[in-house]
């Protein structure tokens, strides 16, 4: 089964008409992107969008075999003119499968949004899902026996949907993940393909034809990942950005609760305002554990913070308790961390601040607390495959 994407931007295409923002005003050439449309092997049309006879001709196809022109989201603006032998575009009601000509079966995915997905299998067995905009299935208990060999969803604007379609095994580690209906809320270019590639996805550019089922080299997600950064960069969103698209994610906070601290109440509040709903939460500094555990992935938010609890533990404030054996305790402790990253068989994700840019603090256990977060920082990214460094919301990649 072929696919050719007449297009993958998002309905009002990339850049947006007369929008002056930064990711339109560098949506150019190939980063440009007319609405999202599919042509399934000539014979089936996913979504009719203006233009679409001669994004097929660019693309090297034709519409002249098309038996079936199929809707997934309703059109907002000027109607669209079907082109002269194409057939009146329709929608399948939800559930229901349609069967063509050409042996294609396509069944109808309900979606919690407004809009419909279809799930389509070639004559040869080869399934693709496509998605609308914004939409996420609202029910997977037909998809559970078999992953699709496509997948082509909204994965920016919807990564629950990928975790959805992950959590009931739709999606699974051979299944080739196509973002399309890509808007201007990611910078396109190197930005775009490093957030889809931690969520395992790619991008490809208008008029692209994509071999369904066939091996397509996508990077692996890191299994390992260090997000590093200042007060209020924006670490953690980043970090939470990464899994956001995989299922049943455990949210290790280190910070604790601070009772009657109302400051750090509304700073816990705001981050649990952002997690999925599908996100578990465990309050704890006993990382090794975990990490030894198999399960689903670990967010962990923060080493700073798992830092001041060992070396409170060790006593590492007191000069004369960290020159009589706190000092080798907290090592002990760090190594036994780092020796867990290093075995554990778990996704993990860890945010940790940077420290040691900034003024040199005035206090000895201030000073003390510096040094060995950075000791502590620089032993834990030697165990992760991604480490990243995030500045004023930007994430650099330091290794990976």
């Amino acid at each position: 089964m072929d696919v050719t994407l007449l297009g993958t931007g998002a309905p009002a295409g990339l850049p947006r008409p007369h929008c002056p923002c930064a990711a339109c005003a560098t949506a150019l050439g190939a980063d440009a992107r007319a609405a999202t449309s599919l042509l399934v092997d000539g014979a089936l049309l996913l979504d009719l969008t203006p233009g679409a006879a001669l994004a097929a001709a660019r693309a090297g196809a034709s519409l002249g075999q098309v038996a079936q022109v199929l809707l997934t989201h309703p059109h907002d603006g000027p109607a669209v003119e079907v082109p002269a032998g194409l057939p009146q575009p329709g929608r399948v009601p939800d559930g229901r499968e349609l069967a063509l000509l050409s042996g294609h079966r396509v069944r109808a995915v309900a979606m919690d949004a407004p809009g419909t997905g279809y799930a389509v299998t070639a004559p040869d067995g080869l399934r693709l899902l496509y998605l609308p905009p914004g939409g996420a299935p609202a029910g997977l208990e037909e998809d559970t026996a078999d992953s699709y060999d496509m997948v082509l969803a909204d994965v920016v604007g919807r990564p629950d949907a990928l975790a959805k379609l992950r959590a009931v095994g739709s999606v699974g580690p051979a299944t080739d993940v196509v973002a399309v209906h890509l808007d201007h809320d990611v910078p396109p270019g190197p930005e775009l393909r490093r957030r889809l590639a931690a969520a395992g996805a790619r991008a490809v550019p208008d008029g692209t034809t994509l071999a369904v089922g066939g091996y397509e080299e996508v990077p692996d997600v890191p299994r390992r990942t260090l997000v590093l950064g200042g007060a209020r960069s924006g670490k953690s969103v980043e970090a939470e950005r990464r899994l956001e698209s995989f299922p049943g994610v455990l949210y290790v906070a280190t910070g604790g609760t601070r009772g009657g601290d109302t400051e750090w109440a509304g700073r816990v509040a705001a981050h649990r305002e952002r997690r999925p709903g599908s996100w578990r939460t465990a309050e704890t500094c006993d990382l090794v554990p975990l990490l030894a555990e198999d399960g689903p992935p670990l967010l962990v938010d923060c080493l700073s913070l798992w830092l001041t609890d060992a070396m409170d533990a060790v006593g590492a404030w007191d000069d004369a308790v960290w020159a009589d054996g706190g000092e080798r305790a907290l090592r002990e402790r760090v190594a036994a961390l780092t020796a867990a990253v290093r075995a554990t068989s778990r996704t993990v994700v860890a945010v940790s601040n940077e420290v040691g840019s900034g003024i040199v603090p005035a206090t000895a256990s201030g000073r003390r607390y510096r040094d060995e977060l950075g000791r502590l920082n620089a032993a834990f990214a030697a165990e992760c495959e991604q480490v990243l460094l995030v500045v004023a919301g930007q994430a650099l990649v330091l290794r990976g």
